[in-house]
């Protein structure tokens, strides 16, 4: 089992990074929360990980804490859960921010969630409200800067489509968290839209 890398980045995308480790490119599928951790291609990164071997392909998920990992490993404890809607489930919500949810019973706000239905989070309460603890660790997203607003908005519209919404709805969420001010990470941008596509 593959539980830690550490290398240099070798390509960022809005839904991945490519880990150069000793000559060896992992690619490592991560949630929005991460990508706005990592830096910029070419930065030193660490990342706990975790491989997940299905009949049909292997995928390697990485995170910037182990809070976030051990949040991932719950949310995929959860039947109907697989490792791409608990990435979806992380890219909007912190793992402070999930455990809060669940402990609230807040069924609504984890239906916001593209791919989370009534019954999934009904059952994510059910089975994982006694199980989160609290998060022992938390680092600040790396801001953006130097970044025009046309590319950020590309980027912000990129990564809702990743999330499972249509193109034009994704665009006007982008355009109105941009409108609202750039400052701050991918991850507050990407939320600040999400809220907007939620309200």
């Amino acid at each position: 089992m593959i539980s830690l890398l550490r290398g240099k980045m070798a390509e960022k995308s809005l839904e991945h990074i490519v880990l150069d480790v000793s000559g060896v490119g992992y690619h490592v599928h991560c949630s929005l929360q991460t990508l706005g951790e990592v830096g910029e291609v070419g930065a030193e990164v660490r990342l706990y990980t975790i491989l997940q071997v299905r009949q049909e392909s292997m995928k390697l998920f990485g995170f910037a804490t182990v809070d976030e990992r051990e949040a991932f490993e719950l949310a995929t404890s959860v039947q109907g859960i697989g490792g791409d809607k608990a990435m979806s489930l992380l890219s909007q919500l912190s793992p402070g921010e999930l455990a809060e949810a669940v402990r609230a019973e807040d069924v609504a706000r984890l239906k916001r969630v593209p791919g989370i239905g009534q019954k999934t989070a009904e059952r994510m309460v059910l089975e994982l409200r006694n199980k989160f603890g609290q998060p022992s660790s938390a680092k600040p997203a790396a801001p953006v800067a130097g970044k025009s607003d046309d590319k950020l908005q590309l980027q912000v519209t990129s990564a809702l489509v990743n999330l499972g919404y249509k193109p034009p709805e994704a665009e006007r969420a982008a355009k109105e968290a941009i409108a609202q001010g750039a400052q701050g990470s991918m991850t507050d941008l990407v939320k600040r839209a999400l809220r907007a596509l939620a309200e």
